[in-house]
């Protein structure tokens, strides 16, 4: 199956939930200057957050390239507000892999971040939008992964009106890409800015490059405005969708 979703919110969506932490809090973020965590960070949004990309990471049972890379781009982000950001990493890390042993505490995760943004739903309905991501990043929602969504969506007081219309306009998105989708392995090479000479490192070299250019966080931290970061979402979604067919036609 192609991998046509790559990070589509992850720039975006972590900005606008740091951006509106409150920095009194322990729970929440500090930008502009890194903070020393007070507490335990499975009761901070952050901890909270990975908790529940477990669960939903969990639904389909398997983790693809994209959805790895998903998580990595998170983990790092996250721990990047904090002074200790490597122990910080890690402490995520255990924490996904402990939440995604088991649905049992789905729905107490998703109250706990409720009380923590209560008044704040611009900033759930973002989350929401982030999960679903995880869950369509290899371009299949399964009934496990509509099920999890539901309950979290539920538990964080999300209007259904709400999650419908994020669920749809996925599947849109998803429909337009089979579409459009690249085709041809010359156009493939094309948009990689490479050629079929050269070898598997130069490919590489070459498309983590255009990623280092495009990558939301990259023109977030820049700051892009809304236009230019879906710009740049975009460009990326097309950068991958040719290095996946790249190295399907080399087999690597």
């Amino acid at each position: 199956m192609e991998k046509l979703l790559f990070l589509l919110f992850v720039g975006v969506v972590l900005f606008i939930i740091a951006r509106n932490y409150k920095t009194e809090d322990f729970k929440n973020i500090k930008i502009g200057s890194k903070q020393r965590l007070i507490g335990d960070l499975k009761d901070h949004e952050g901890g909270l957050l990975v908790a529940l990309m477990a669960k939903v990471a969990k639904a389909d049972g398997q983790v693809c390239e994209l959805e790895a890379e998903l998580l990595r781009h998170t983990f790092n982000d996250i721990s990047s507000h904090f002074e200790d950001n490597e122990k910080i990493r890690n402490e995520l890390k255990d924490i996904y892999n402990k939440e995604k042993q088991s649905f049992n505490n789905t729905v107490e995760l998703a109250q706990k971040y409720l009380k923590l943004t209560k008044r704040e739903y611009d900033k759930r309905l973002k989350v929401m939008e982030y999960l679903l991501n995880l869950a369509f990043i290899d371009s299949e929602f399964s009934e496990t992964e509509f099920m999890i969504i539901e309950d979290i969506a539920n538990a964080m007081d999300i209007n259904k009106v709400d999650l419908e219309a994020l669920i749809k306009r996925f599947e849109r998105y998803h429909a337009e890409q089979k579409t459009n989708k690249i085709n041809t392995l010359e156009k493939a090479y094309e948009i990689i800015g490479a050629s079929s000479e050269d070898t598997n490192d130069e490919i590489k070299k070459k498309y983590r490059n255009l990623v280092r250019i495009h990558h939301p966080d990259i023109v977030t931290g820049r700051g892009g405005d809304e236009q230019s970061i879906e710009e740049a979402t975009k460009k990326l979604q097309e950068i991958n969708e040719a290095y996946e067919i790249i190295k399907k036609s080399r087999g690597i």
